[in-house]
């Protein structure tokens, strides 16, 4: 035979196993060398700035970061917590609905949630509008009304978009645990709220400290939301120091603190989980019965399991929505709005390309190769998704900037042509950004499916003395087209609605969806942005459909909820590259 095999699958060959380790190698340099450049530029020191950084920027942004994630965690966790206790233990009409209903706010990115509320709660705006007619008040300022352009608007805000993070890890591990448990606690007189608070939640906690630790890098690596309602988080600092202050270095300095609240995250997640092995077999066991709400009771769940939907989803998308007709109605589509549409395809179909086929490659090798480095470097090939864009375009800068002028200067001597920014003024370094961001998806969701596939078609492959590589090609590409599928759907869709990175690495004069609505909510001019923002969330949707049919199909098969593709591409950079369905998150 060809190779031989361990007991996890992997096939072990000699020279075309190393050449698929080395690929392995350069992908995970390449997703670790921004944090290097990073920290590189950061050494170079600011100058005079830096003690006004430290001063005063610093402790303000860290001051507001601080408290913004607090707030926000303290509520994704409670909302997304009892969310998913209501629709594991309770049954009431139109549960199904809710079912996929509760997940419609993921299609809704954190910038766009903002920019609609603040044309909606705008003293001019409908809401406003239609409380000061419905009590008779002609002024404009004599209705008090709270101000979301304020810390508390934003943790509101973000906190109703980013729950499902919550919601989905949390609601899988109730459905995974054991039906006699918790009868069992029932029998000995406990109510059923004293079973959630006493049995459920103590053995959902990593699944919590999952979705928590996602959600809140979330929130920390928004830019839109945060500028929008007047909250000055780390990611804005760090814009506002590299475009209005023009000093990368301080700018730098900034995301290094910005990562090291990235890595306490992290870490915090894992020590929250650290006991899930005591919990990773109750998927095998008969699911509880839930309790038949009727009357007061149903009508109060129903109504509590409308409000994230409508606050998160159904107010910012239909006003948007009716925004965007009328702006269409009375001035059509722009021709702007279709090079803008045209730009954000192009970018991102490229970018999604790329993460597959280096997706494809880090999981492959780490299945092929039988040295424990070809997992050291699928890990590391997952970071990107760890790191805020904001930080990752810092670290991009220097070294890109530097290989363009170096390029420029080796063309105009040997052929005697100026090619100009040959790498940033084409947009690849943004698609270097956008790989490197979220190239964690396409690997976890090829290594979801490898895991699937049995060994023995290693076996037979090499048996029949075909290569690895093409044992990869020929066998196993054409068994992982769902996982592609599913992982370049996910990727095409965040590529798209990127905002930091975009803003800090796009070409001169090349705009896409998410710098236009920026820019019109910047210039206060939400009409012409709400084109841009509807066409951002009908896009959005597909994945959010497609992740709901996906679960369904998983719970008709086995009787509770998975995990979506999302959230085991996702959880990866969080743990030890195990998917999701097994460990705490399932």
């Amino acid at each position: 035979m060809a190779g031989r095999f361990s007991v996890h699958g992997g096939m072990f060959g000699k020279g075309g196993d190393r050449r698929w380790l080395v690929s392995s190698a350069l992908v995970a340099v390449l997703v670790v060398a921004p944090v290097v450049s990073l920290a590189l530029i950061a050494a170079q020191g600011s100058g005079d700035l830096w003690p006004h950084i430290f001063a005063f920027v610093l402790p303000q942004a860290l001051k507001e970061t601080a408290i913004l994630l607090l707030g926000v965690g303290v509520m994704v966790v409670t909302l997304g917590t009892t969310l998913a206790w209501l629709m594991t233990a309770y049954e009431f009409p139109g549960r199904r609905i809710f079912d996929w209903a509760l997940l419609l706010p993921l299609a809704t990115p954190t910038y766009i949630v903002a920019f609609a509320y603040l044309d909606l709660l705008h003293p001019i705006g409908p809401i406003q509008t239609g409380l000061r007619a419905l009590f008779g008040i002609e002024d404009v300022r004599g209705l008090w009304f709270p101000d979301v352009r304020s810390m508390g608007g934003c943790i509101l805000l973000l906190g109703f978009v980013l729950y499902p993070y919550v919601y989905l890890s949390t609601r899988a591990m109730f459905l995974m645990q054991a039906g006699s448990l918790l009868e069992a606690s029932r029998t000995l007189g406990a109510s059923r709220s004293r079973v959630f608070f006493r049995v459920a939640l103590p053995l959902a906690r990593p699944a919590i400290a999952v979705g928590a630790s996602l959600a809140l890098m979330e929130a920390l690596n928004d830019i839109g939301a945060s500028e929008f309602l007047g909250v000055s988080t780390l990611s804005v600092s760090i814009y506002s120091t590299w475009i209005n202050r023009s000093n990368l270095p301080g700018a730098a300095q900034i995301a290094l603190a910005m990562l090291v609240i990235v890595v306490s995250l992290i870490l915090l997640e894992r020590w929250a989980r650290r006991r899930q092995r005591y919990v990773s077999m109750a998927q095998r066991v008969r699911r509880a019965a839930p309790m038949q709400l009727t009357g007061w009771w149903a009508g109060a769940t129903i109504a509590f399991l409308c409000l994230p939907i409508v606050i998160g989803f159904v107010l910012p998308a239909l006003h948007l929505g009716a925004e965007a007709w009328k702006r269409i109605a009375f001035a059509g589509v722009s021709q702007q709005i279709w090079q803008e549409i045209l730009n954000t395809i192009l970018i991102s179909a490229v970018a999604t390309f790329v993460a597959l086929l280096l997706g494809f490659l880090v999981a492959s090798a780490a299945r092929i190769s039988q040295a424990r480095t070809a997992g050291v470097f699928l890990r590391a090939s997952s970071l990107g998704y760890a790191v805020p864009g904001t930080v990752l375009a810092i670290g991009l800068m220097t070294p890109i900037f530097a290989l363009d002028n170096m390029l420029a200067d080796g063309l105009e001597k040997v052929f005697g042509i100026s090619v100009g920014l040959l790498i940033s003024g084409s947009g690849t370094v943004l698609v270097y950004a956008y790989v490197v961001r979220f190239l964690a998806i396409s690997a976890g969701g090829v290594e979801s499916g490898l895991s699937k596939l049995s060994p023995s078609l290693d076996g037979a492959a090499r048996a029949l003395g075909e290569t690895a590589g093409g044992a990869m090609r020929r066998v196993h590409l054409p068994l992982l087209r769902p996982a592609l599928g599913a992982a370049a759907l996910l990727v095409f869709v965040d590529c798209m609605k990127e905002l930091p990175a975009t803003l800090l690495l796009r070409p001169l004069n090349f705009e896409t969806l998410a710098t236009h609505l920026y820019g019109e909510a910047a210039r206060g001019t939400y009409e012409d942005g709400s084109v841009a923002a509807t066409c951002i969330i009908l896009v959005g949707l597909i994945p959010v459909i497609m992740l709901a049919r996906l679960g369904r199909r998983r719970q008709f098969a086995h009787g509770g909820a998975s995990p979506t593709q999302e959230a085991i591409a996702r959880d990866i950079i969080l743990g030890d590259g195990a998917p999701v369905s097994g460990r705490s998150a399932a």
